[in-house]
């Protein structure tokens, strides 16, 4: 039901989505969609599929959900609170759209998360304090925020960082808006 929702709120000018049939009861046979063992929707890949519309709410229930694979696409609106109860995400592309606002400070439940690509959209704010948290303490293995209108950055001399070596590495491998002292 919940991808039906999300199917519902995106416009499909490709019909990449045609093979989203409501009458089957498992979404696992859709293209896009890959299940696990237990018939429980854990990747979702539409990147460059030319889909527009919102992110529902309704997608943070997808709870076995590992993959959201939503690049380069023209999906807009705001980026939903509810995406932190993804606490099973290990990747989270949403980078080149057309998404605005904050990033959730929800996202602080995201301990599983290793890639987070939010570059090239309209966001802005600060970046949350909790985002910051996953950088140095999280499973972060890779963060883009660049291109988008965010005040501030993360700084360098955050409180608890000690491993200087991490610190050069992330300032190296990492873009961001700015990092700052």
């Amino acid at each position: 039901d919940i991808l039906i929702d999300q199917r519902a709120a995106w416009q499909d000018p490709n019909n990449v989505l045609q093979g989203w049939d409501a009458t089957l009861l498992n979404p696992c046979t859709w293209p896009h969609v890959t299940c696990n063992i237990d018939n429980q929707v854990t990747r979702l890949d539409l990147g460059n599929a030319s889909i527009s519309g919102p992110l529902i709410p309704q997608l943070g229930m997808l709870a076995k959900l590992q993959y959201l694979e939503l690049q380069e696409n023209k999906i807009s609106g705001s980026i939903p609170d509810s995406l932190g109860n993804l606490t099973s995400l290990v990747s989270l592309d949403l980078y080149n759209n057309q998404l605005s606002g904050p990033i959730p400070s929800s996202f602080a439940n995201l301990n599983s998360l290793q890639y987070l690509r939010l570059n090239e959209n309209n966001l802005s704010g600060i970046i949350p304090s909790e985002v910051r948290d996953l950088v140095f303490f999280g499973s972060l293995v890779q963060l883009n925020l660049s291109g988008n209108s965010f005040m501030g950055g993360i700084r360098k001399s955050h409180q608890r960082v000690t491993n200087h070596s991490f610190l050069s590495n992330f300032c190296s491998n990492y873009s961001l808006p700015g990092l700052i002292n």
